[in-house]
């Protein structure tokens, strides 16, 4: 069986963080039938545990079973996933909703064509020792963030819900792997990020629990990642756009019935990704945020999230206006279960 490919990220890396963003055996097609389409789709970070129903999907011939031959590449954050497809360096992308949405509003031409985590995974993520349990006991501390992705530019918002406004804590920049040490090793109390990847990669290098408060559970949801594809994709090959959907779909659906079975796919496919409890504990937490019960598929979504969405993002001045759902999803692909 040939093994997915890694492919560097030097190109990707270099491009302009202008609509900001978001470990790695990645993958070509392997797995995918010989003389199949050849199609990329580019994750929105290096591969954890979010990512495993790609490979399950490869593995289980799901994407083969479609006429496409799938090669997997890791990413370097959503905004720049986002504008990699809309320059045509991939089919497809793997990205975060408001990144998305504001790399949009900058002129690019794509679409997301079905948010999967429904239930956004931002939080503030601590350890339990610190005793903090609402986010009013995050006053007077110390947080660190990203400058420029997603996290960073709600916290206001998620502060403004609960009742506080950015002066009653303390704000520390790093880079993403910089945030997760400084909390690691104690410079920061409290840090923001996705909770079912970075928890579990912190309680597996420190030996201390984590818990956090979810952006979702306390006062502001936002959809989270999903599909994008550019406009001329849909234009130019609406039938590819409709299996590579229909294939993920199925990736999802399966691969939440059988975490063990996806773990293993990706840790056969991916390069350098998490040790195996750590995918597992991340696509186990990642599970109960596609939040089907709507539209009873992964993926399918409703205006009125979207609705939501746009309206928080343009309200708190993360979106420079608030467009219809249509300016930024195309729901016609995805398929009710």
């Amino acid at each position: 069986m040939k093994r997915i490919a890694i492919v560097a990220l030097t190109a990707l890396l270099a491009m302009p963080a202008a609509c900001g963003g978001d470990s790695d055996k990645s993958g070509s097609s392997n797995g995918g039938s010989s003389g199949g389409k050849k199609v990329t789709l580019l994750l929105n970070w290096v591969p954890y545990g979010e990512h495993a129903p790609f490979y399950y999907g490869v593995e289980k011939g799901f994407y083969a079973d479609e006429g496409i031959d799938l090669e997997i590449k890791p990413g370097g954050g959503s905004g720049k996933t986002v504008q990699a497809v809309d320059a045509g360096q991939a089919e497809f992308g793997w990205a975060d909703t408001p990144p998305l949405l504001k790399c949009i509003a900058t002129g690019m031409k794509v679409k997301s064509l079905g948010v999967f985590l429904q239930k956004g995974p931002s939080s503030v993520e601590f350890f339990a020792d610190k005793g903090i349990t609402k986010p009013a006991d995050l006053k007077g501390k110390s947080i660190g963030g990203t400058p420029g992705d997603a996290l960073y530019a709600t916290f206001p918002a998620w502060l403004k819900a609960n009742g506080m406004q950015p002066s009653d804590v303390k704000i520390v920049n790093f880079d993403p792997a910089g945030k997760i040490a400084a909390l690691a090793t104690g410079k920061v109390d409290a840090i923001m990020g996705f909770f079912h990847d970075q928890a579990p990669t912190i309680e597996a290098k420190t030996g201390k629990k984590v818990q956090y408060l979810l952006y979702a559970d306390t006062g502001l949801n936002l959809l989270g990642t999903g599909i994008v594809t550019s406009d001329d994709t849909i234009k130019k090959d609406p039938d590819l756009v409709r299996k590579f959907v229909r294939a993920t779909q199925k990736s999802w659906s399966e691969a939440t019935k059988d975490v063990p079975g996806a773990v293993a796919a990706m840790a056969k496919r991916a390069e350098n990704e998490p040790a195996e409890k750590i995918l597992t504990n991340q696509l186990t937490l990642c599970v109960p945020l596609l939040d089907t019960g709507t539209g009873g598929a992964p993926g399918v979504n409703t205006e009125a999230k979207w609705k939501e969405t746009i309206d928080t993002l343009a309200q708190n001045n993360a979106l420079p206006k608030a467009e219809s759902p249509s300016t930024y999803w195309d729901g016609a692909y995805t398929t009710k279960g």
